[in-house]
């Protein structure tokens, strides 16, 4: 499959590569591993909202571990297995909403306060939309977050955004991917990670 799962509408779409920790198996030699390409693309809706796909290509999807199908909804610990992961925080505020995609259509999202200091009592108010597809040398997952779903900046504000993803391996390793890495251990919390921008809806579509 080479065409995005969902059309893109006429709005500006950032796609970036991601790259494994240090610490990941393989990480001091590119393309070795299993994967071979981490491609996360993003881009807000004009209705409100956002979409975040992430593309695996050129990888050996056989020496994956990835979960299988379950029936869609709220699940904690997703990280443990394969997980894609998206970070959004306002500029200036300490804390941030934590977003994990399962390829088995499950999800989770988490409020925090400040670096790793969760909101307890947060609730989604609304589901996330998954779309997963397995393809011979890769995968694609994509997310459709509704507005209702995102931090709560005025209209034509940006978000500061942080994509990664955790690659559960069938010989029982884990590769962290991220755009950037600050720490000697994988850390997709640290805001200094939040690098990108994603501009929210300056008004509602008709």
């Amino acid at each position: 499959m080479t065409q995005p799962l969902t059309e893109r509408p006429r709005v500006p779409i950032i796609t970036v590569g991601l790259r494994p920790h240090p610490t990941s198996p393989d990480a001091e030699a590119p393309g070795q591993g299993p994967v071979g390409r981490l491609l996360a693309t993003m881009f807000a809706l004009p209705e409100g909202g956002a979409v975040f796909e992430f593309r695996l290509e050129d990888s050996r999807v056989g020496q994956l571990a990835i979960p299988a199908p379950a029936t869609p909804g709220h699940a904690d610990e997703l990280w443990k297995h394969t997980c894609f992961e998206v970070f959004l925080g306002a500029p200036g505020e300490p804390g941030y909403r934590e977003y994990n995609f399962s390829p088995s259509g499950q999800w989770a999202i988490y409020g925090f306060h400040t670096w790793r200091e969760r909101i307890e009592d947060y609730a989604p108010a609304v589901k996330p939309e998954i779309l997963f597809a397995p393809e011979d040398d890769g995968l694609v997952l994509e997310a459709r977050v509704p507005a209702e779903l995102l931090p709560v900046v005025p209209a034509g504000s940006d978000l500061q955004v942080s994509l990664a993803a955790v690659i559960e391996r069938k010989d029982g390793r884990f590769e962290h991917w991220a755009l950037r890495h600050v720490a000697a251990q994988p850390d997709f919390h640290a805001r200094e990670t939040f690098v990108l921008t994603l501009a929210t809806a300056t008004h509602k579509a008709d």
